[in-house]
């Protein structure tokens, strides 16, 4: 049996830079189910520790399908390039052979970030939609939907099909989801959002601040984050009076990780105390940016504005 290959890494923040719905609302959010994999698919064992997996062999699926086989009540997987960790058993479905898995570590900040797998098998993105953390899924794709990468990375003759058996350990938010705050401060930037949660952000006439600032523009009902905490955040930088940005998780489709306390201080000033589901926009003025520009390589000599959704937190 081989580990699951490093396709892919979730990025942390200090490293380059940067790298919907609840489970109240499953009926609005259907898993793509197909309910024959139950009859030939079994999975024992708790959820969090490696399964006993067993095929009835030889399984060829006509087409791709999903079987939960523990429903869990977290927050649901509702994007394309939602983070969350998770742990898998892999099987031939030709032969019923095991071929990958990953190590079901107690530690969930230590299991696997789905995209190394997605990004090598694309189509199991769909398979995994609505899936609520503390789920264990059944997966089942056709050799045509494995595609030749798919096989080479599982280690599995190209055209045979493949089961995967997902314990969905951590989800974490697409966007920030909290309730929106008014502020009355003057001379700061107001934030718009694409359907998506993309934050946009549109300067007001004026000179930049000349203090540190920062606003909650949406407040969460999460846990609230502190120094030594390992957040999950999109991060959108912008120079002031700027049209671009310098740094977007956005733009690279993954949210990042960073320790709050490694962040530049402005930045961890304003996110120690926020709630997970917040949004919070922060102004660094231009001679207070020197550790912005070592970390996220922000540009010299101009106000920045940042704008932080807090999608969760690790450990």
């Amino acid at each position: 049996m081989r580990r699951l290959p490093a396709l892919v890494a979730v990025t942390a923040l200090a490293g380059m830079g940067l790298v919907g719905c609840s489970a109240s609302a499953a009926s609005s959010c259907p898993t793509p189910t197909d309910s024959s994999i139950a009859s030939v698919v079994d999975a024992s064992g708790d959820f969090g520790s490696a399964p006993t997996v067993s095929v009835r062999s030889p399984f060829v699926p006509s087409q791709a399908g999903t079987q939960t086989l523990i429903e869990g009540d977290g927050q649901r997987i509702t994007t394309e390039n939602q983070l969350a960790f998770v742990d898998v058993t892999v099987l031939d479905a030709t032969t019923g052979a095991q071929v990958i898995a990953t190590q079901y570590p107690s530690d969930v900040a230590s299991a696997t970030p789905i995209v190394r797998l997605t990004q090598a098998i694309p189509s199991l993105s769909p398979m995994l939609k609505c899936v609520a953390e503390g789920s264990r899924v059944a997966v089942a794709l056709p050799g045509d939907q494995l595609g030749a990468q798919g096989a080479q990375a599982l280690g599995i003759n190209e055209g045979d099909s493949a089961i995967f058996v997902f314990d969905v350990r951590k989800v974490f938010l697409p966007a920030a989801d909290g309730a929106d705050q008014y502020n009355a401060d003057s001379g700061m930037p107001s934030v718009v959002r694409a359907p998506d949660g993309t934050p946009g952000v549109v300067m007001p006439a004026g000179d930049a601040p000349t203090q540190e600032r920062s606003q909650t523009i949406e407040e969460g009902d999460g846990e609230t984050v502190t120094a030594d905490s390992s957040v999950i955040i999109h991060l959108q930088g912008v120079a002031w009076g700027a049209k671009t940005t310098f740094a977007s998780t956005w733009k690279n489709g993954a949210p990042g990780q960073a320790r709050v306390s490694g962040l530049p201080p402005a930045l961890a000033s304003a996110l120690e105390g926020q709630t997970v589901g917040s949004q919070v926009l922060v102004v660094v003025p231009a001679d207070q940016t020197d550790q912005d520009q070592q970390i996220l390589k922000a540009p010299a000599g101009s106000a920045l504005v940042y704008v932080v959704d807090i999608l969760g937190t690790v450990g």
